[in-house]
């Protein structure tokens, strides 16, 4: 499996990789189809397009930040 970096990435092709999966954005956050902020689960921080990590394996969009990283793979092991 190739892991692959969004932090370089247009915003067109993040938002369009966000779409495949089923959410959107409003350009600045990640939203669901409704429009609606999509929650990092693990800060309770609605997870900006800059922050965005989509984790192998897994559709959950977190927030990059430590806590985050930390608290999913103690919740789902390491699926990497």
């Amino acid at each position: 499996m190739e892991l692959i970096s969004l932090k370089d990435m247009p915003r067109e092709v993040i938002i369009g990789v966000l779409r495949e999966l089923g959410y959107d954005s409003d350009g600045i956050f990640v939203t669901d189809k409704s429009g609606q902020k999509v929650m990092d689960p693990y800060i309770d921080e609605p997870v900006k397009l800059d922050n965005l990590l989509i984790l192998p394996g897994s559709e959950v969009i977190l927030d990059s930040n430590p806590i985050s990283v930390a608290g999913y793979f103690e919740d789902h092991g390491d699926v990497l």
